[in-house]
């Protein structure tokens, strides 16, 4: 993915640019996103969502948390899903989202929605998505080394809403057999597990991701079903780095790095 850098002078719709924003090319489809670098921009680990997550022919799937709105757009690229939504508390990414979802002509297709995700289920209504997806935040309130820029701790912390907020709101979200694809830190995993399961949310897939062979995984992506059955399938893992700097072939690949 590359980064095409914005003029003084830019022709419609890309006068939607504002102050301190890039244009970064996604590499699909000609598609192409909105960021603030002194803000927050996408990372890896929304990349292996999208490509972990399954969106079939004619399934709604909404991403809670949705940021920059990476998410939805590259879903709506790589899948034959019917419609894609993302829900973002902070308004000010929010509204970054929507102008790269119409930056790609895309408002068809996709709606960025400025919400709680704590109220999702009541904004838009029980067992209303096939799919739901999240890079929620990975640090509890009080772990780690807060950022002093407001949206990046909010985007790294648990500070406007947990795990077991996010299970709940998936869990109400999806249809029964519906799908909640994830990606967290593996050292929670325990905790991820316990708050999925007293939802209704059964883990069934779960990949681990490693930045170099033989190194310790430092995500982890996980689908779960509502109302699934017990017994999970542990996939093969991805490996990031086949060497310092070298992307793996799967990474190239599979993900477009």
């Amino acid at each position: 993915m590359t980064t095409e850098k914005h003029e003084s002078e830019l022709s419609a719709p890309e006068t939607a640019v504002k102050a301190g924003e890039r244009i970064d090319d996604l590499e699909r489809n000609g598609y192409r996103i909105i960021q603030n670098p002194e803000r927050f921009c996408f990372g890896m680990d929304a990349v292996l969502l999208s490509g972990f997550t399954q969106v079939r022919r004619g399934e709604r799937m909404i991403d809670l948390g949705t940021g920059t709105g990476i998410i939805p757009i590259l879903l709506e690229a790589k899948t034959e899903g019917e419609h894609f939504t993302g829900l973002e508390i902070q308004p000010e990414m929010a509204d970054m989202a929507a102008r790269s979802v119409a930056l790609n002509g895309l408002q068809d297709r996709i709606d960025i929605i400025q919400g709680d995700l704590r109220e999702a289920s009541r904004l838009f209504g029980l067992a209303s998505f096939d799919v739901v997806t999240s890079n929620p935040p990975y640090m509890d309130g009080g772990a780690g080394i807060r950022n002093p820029d407001e949206p990046r701790a909010i985007a790294r912390h648990e500070i406007l809403c947990t795990f077991g907020d996010v299970a709940r709101e998936a869990s109400r979200l999806l249809r029964p057999g519906g799908r909640f694809s994830l990606v967290h830190r593996p050292r929670r995993l325990p905790e991820l597990f316990a708050a999925m399961q007293a939802c209704g949310l059964e883990p069934k897939r779960m990949k681990m991701v490693h930045p170099f062979a033989g190194r310790e995984a430092n995500m982890v992506l996980i689908e779960a079903v509502r109302g699934g059955r017990p017994l999970m399938k542990v996939e093969a893992p991805v490996i990031v780095f086949k060497a310092p700097g070298v992307y793996s072939d799967e990474i190239r690949e599979v993900y477009g790095f």
